[in-house]
């Protein structure tokens, strides 16, 4: 038996069935650098995935690397009942990026605390527990995030504390509306939204959640003012715009710093999470003082904000402010996704290649027809293992390809990743 094979009879018998593992002979990672990872049995990969967008500068950053090791030395944690110079530090530099005016920033652990927490702020400020999101969102595993999440292969229970409406996504490809220019599919997804405020809400609604670029929907990608479009209809009721930043935030769509960024607006709340840390646990909300300010009640992050997690925070996102890793998000992932569109118009089972920066989705089907093909992507995914290639998978079918290495991935890299790529979907199209 493998070192692999060991561990997965282990974590089987200890771990959750429910916990997804890629590949039909799972893989342990354990040491990387730069774009590169090692597993157990000593194989050598491209990281395409970065941890799910979580290895946002890259492994092993040396900043990054010094910054954890010296906070280690002097304490991992005190809890925000006490003042933490490093969170203060990290919360300035937070709420300054953010565009938010006059902002605050809480931590949480994760992408989704800090919804849930902002669920919470919004839903308490606005005394209402009407909530929009969107079809194919994402925004977390516990109760409340689970209850707008617009995919029913993520949805544990229907049980809910809000009332949610889910409205017209940004999803073009199978949306009722995809055969319409961007501009009349914008004007068609605000009708919708408009015509469910009418007939599917009462009262007040509290706020709307969305992802500027949906990130276990399949990287589905608005056109530019999507969001402005429907901002318009909630200022006039008074609804707050959370934006879910946790993997469009941090420069990563190349464009903007933020997602929301691409559709000139200013969201009442964002959240974030994922890259942050580079792999520390920290994520968090940004609103503006009265908004964050109007819980009723006491709170506290037992470990939210801590001083470790901070430290790494800190470190990284000098690094990627530094290094300007936007512009070569930008660069480099504009030039991974023209090679992607050649292999789309070259290939049957590639239907669509979206999305921005180092944030792309390549979603695939059946040959000759536009059916999802989940069974080919995980073909897909197994091939690109074995040419040495880490992806990501998903979509409201399972049949979208994920793309979305650490921020510092150079071009040489990105062809590298892409003709391994290009021999996966070749051989699998060819099977």
């Amino acid at each position: 038996m493998g070192r692999h094979s060991e561990l997965h009879a282990r974590h089987q018998k200890v771990l959750p069935k429910w916990m997804v593992l890629y590949y039909q002979e799972p893989i342990a990672l354990v040491e990387g650098q730069g774009r590169r990872v090692r597993d157990a049995e000593g194989n050598e990969y491209l990281d395409f995935f970065g941890g799910i967008l979580t290895t946002m500068t890259g492994y092993n950053v040396p900043e990054v690397v010094r910054a954890i090791q010296d906070q280690a030395g002097k304490m991992l944690h005190s809890s925000t009942l006490y003042l933490i110079e490093n969170q203060i530090e990290l919360a300035e530099k937070i709420a300054e990026l953010s565009g938010i005016p006059d902002a605050k920033v809480f931590f949480t652990n994760s992408g989704t605390e800090a919804n849930d927490a902002a669920l919470m702020i919004a839903t308490q400020y606005r005394r209402s527990n009407q909530v929009l999101a969107i079809r194919g969102s994402y925004h977390g595993k516990s109760h409340s995030t689970v209850a707008i999440t617009g995919q029913r292969s993520w949805s544990a229970t229907s049980n809910s504390p809000f009332n949610v409406t889910y409205i017209q996504g940004p999803y073009k490809l199978r949306s009722p509306y995809g055969h319409l220019p961007d501009d009349q599919f914008v004007a068609a997804c605000k009708a919708d939204l408009e015509n469910l405020l009418e007939v599917a809400t009462a009262g007040d609604v509290a706020c709307m959640i969305a992802e500027p670029i949906q990130g276990v929907g399949g990287f589905a990608t608005p056109p530019d003012g999507f969001f402005a479009a429907f901002k318009e209809t909630l200022d006039r009721h008074g609804i707050l715009f959370i934006s879910d930043e946790v993997q469009t935030g941090w420069g990563r769509t190349g464009e903007h710093f933020w997602g929301y960024q691409a559709h000139d607006i200013t969201p009442d709340m964002l959240t974030f999470a994922k890259g942050l840390g580079n792999g520390m646990a920290l994520a968090g909300v940004v609103a503006s003082a009265p908004l964050m300010d109007s819980l009723p009640a006491n709170s506290i992050s037992t470990f939210g904000g801590n001083p470790l997690s901070t430290a790494a925070g800190l470190a990284n996102l000098e690094y990627l402010l530094e290094h300007d890793l936007q512009t070569n998000a930008y660069k480099v992932g504009n030039r991974l996704k023209s090679n992607l569109d050649g292999l789309a118009e070259s290939s049957e089972i590639v239907a669509e290649v979206r999305g921005k920066g180092l944030m792309l989705g390549v979603e695939l089907v059946k040959k000759g027809s536009l059916d999802p093909d989940p069974t080919t992507a995980a073909a897909v995914m197994e091939a690109a293992k074995r040419e040495g290639l880490l992806i990501g998978k998903g979509g409201l079918y399972g049949n979208t390809l994920r793309i979305a290495p650490p921020l510092s991935l150079t071009e040489e890299e990105a062809d590298e990743g892409f003709e391994k790529l290009a021999r996966a979907v070749d051989s699998v199209e060819m099977s």
